[in-house]
């Protein structure tokens, strides 16, 4: 018996390239897509060429290489750069053409404008073909890692460590200089002059700190920060604030937020609101997102949120719990667990993001249930926010829908899993706010496209001609 026995290297075969690319090819679907964008409106660069000069390559051609390679995690301009001289799908689908991986490159640096917009003109139109119903929507939040590292991020408290450690090796060094014989000192000098030269270095970044008003500074990315990850591990990125529409799970928002979700709840529903063209609808979010102010604006703006109650505070682990204090809005005032009253001090304190009361009583003080209350010689002190009414509500709304809430993972957590388990999107390759949030849009795009592609099939494409070959559609 033989072996199986391959075709010889060297006989000459008449084939083209459309016969070695499957139907149901992903580079198929990326073709027919972005042949019908119009990439001018977006803002691509070279979309209308000049009529003069270097011919350069038509953006479409660019982005179809992009959409593919990202599909299937090929994101670096080099490896793209590599991938069209082997793989037969990128051969076709970019009709032979090798662009270099700077030309690949540049693409992407100088087209972040034209990636975001084009994300929200997709979005838009899957609203209109009513894919995206725009009723209830998911908002949550993904970290990745920077084009940075913890070495390369400062603070107020590393950038004192690193200043006072330098000072104490001065000071011994000094020391050591009164106390040494003449070949010694020279060595000295020169170490003592290294170490004022690093002190400068961090008494820059100091100043830069301070002038900037930021709590850290990163020196590789400057836009980067110092994020708390999963499992509390600790690593330089973004931390990305996404939204999926309820109906098919599709993304339909992005941003860079902040360190932490505090802020984000409204920035992200309101810009919602405005692109999709919404009256009113439901937004999900966990704990994270739960914030008085957040909740109030979005109230004001016609936004119902289910966000995730966070959990009732107390001083230590052995005393009652907020929970247990009942408050009386007619007589603004408390019920402690001993059944007396706690009333306002004072009139209302300005924090940096709202205005707050402070409650106590004096009966704290011969309390026989003192010790399960508190531990502060002063009693027990409650602080209550001015959106603390607006906080009871959607906390009510969330205990009272708990079938409702338990659609936020399904409708957020899976898409995230595609794009980091499935596609490696844990770091980013770009650097600043802009360029990085080119990249996750670049990313959603490909996400929607495949999951319609998923459920509709060839149907979408039908759908896709007929919204750019309308007249009235197509120049919404």
């Amino acid at each position: 018996m033989n072996h199986i026995l391959g075709e010889d290297r060297n006989q000459l075969q008449f084939l083209s390239l459309e016969q070695v690319v499957p139907v149901d090819s992903w580079a198929r679907v990326i073709d027919f897509f972005v042949d019908m964008l119009s990439l001018d409106e977006p803002g691509f660069k070279h979309a209308n060429p000049e009529k003069e000069g270097r011919p350069p390559y038509n953006p479409s051609t660019l982005l179809k290489l992009y959409l593919y390679g990202y599909k299937h995690s090929i994101r670096s301009s080099r490896k793209m750069a590599y991938s069209r001289k082997i793989n037969v799908e990128l051969w076709w689908l970019l009709r032979g053409l090798t662009p270099s991986f700077r030309t690949i490159a540049y693409f992407r640096k100088e087209n972040a404008d034209a990636f975001k917009a084009s994300f929200r003109r997709f979005v838009l139109m899957l609203k209109e073909l009513d894919i995206i119903e725009g009723e209830t929507i998911a908002i949550d939040s993904f970290k990745i890692f920077a084009q940075d590292g913890l070495r390369n991020n400062f603070n107020q408290k590393k950038i004192d460590r690193h200043i006072d450690y330098i000072d104490r090796k001065i000071e011994e060094y000094e020391k050591e200089l009164n106390e040494s014989d003449a070949k010694d000192k020279e060595l000295i000098k020169v170490r003592i002059v290294s170490h004022l030269a690093r002190k400068k270095k961090y008494e820059e970044l100091d100043k830069a700190l301070k002038e900037n008003g930021e709590n850290q500074i990163s020196l590789t990315d400057p836009d980067s920060r110092n994020l708390m990850s999963s499992k509390n591990i600790s690593g330089v990125g973004y931390n990305i604030q996404a939204a999926t529409d309820g109906k098919h799970k599709l993304f339909v928002h992005a941003h860079i937020g902040e360190s932490t979700d505090k802020r984000e709840l409204a920035q992200a529903a309101l810009d919602i609101k405005a692109a999709l063209g919404l009256g009113r609808f439901k937004t999900l979010s966990d704990a994270g997102y739960t914030t008085g102010d957040q909740l109030y604006l979005c109230k004001q703006a016609g936004i119902t949120t289910y966000s995730s109650p966070m959990p009732s505070t107390s001083p230590s682990k052995n005393c009652y719990p907020l929970s247990h204090f009942i408050y009386y809005k007619e007589g603004d005032y408390y019920i402690c667990p001993d059944g007396k009253e706690m009333t306002a001090y004072k009139g209302w304190s300005h924090r940096p993001n709202y205005k707050s009361k402070i409650y106590k009583t004096k009966a704290c003080t011969d309390c026989p249930i003192r010790e399960k209350c508190t531990q502060n010689k002063l009693g027990r002190v409650i602080e209550r926010s001015e959106y603390q009414d607006i906080i009871d509500e959607n906390n009510l709304r969330v205990k009272g829908n708990k079938d409702y809430y338990k659609l936020r993972q399904q409708i957020i957590e899976h898409p995230f899993g595609v794009l980091k388990r499935q596609w490696g999107f844990t770091y980013t390759l770009m650097r600043g706010k802009a360029n990085v949030l080119s990249e996750v849009n670049l990313l959603m795009i490909i996400y929607n496209l495949r999951r319609c592609m998923t459920i509709f099939g060839d149907d979408f494409k039908r759908r896709l001609r007929e919204y750019y070959y309308l007249p009235c559609q197509h120049a919404v």
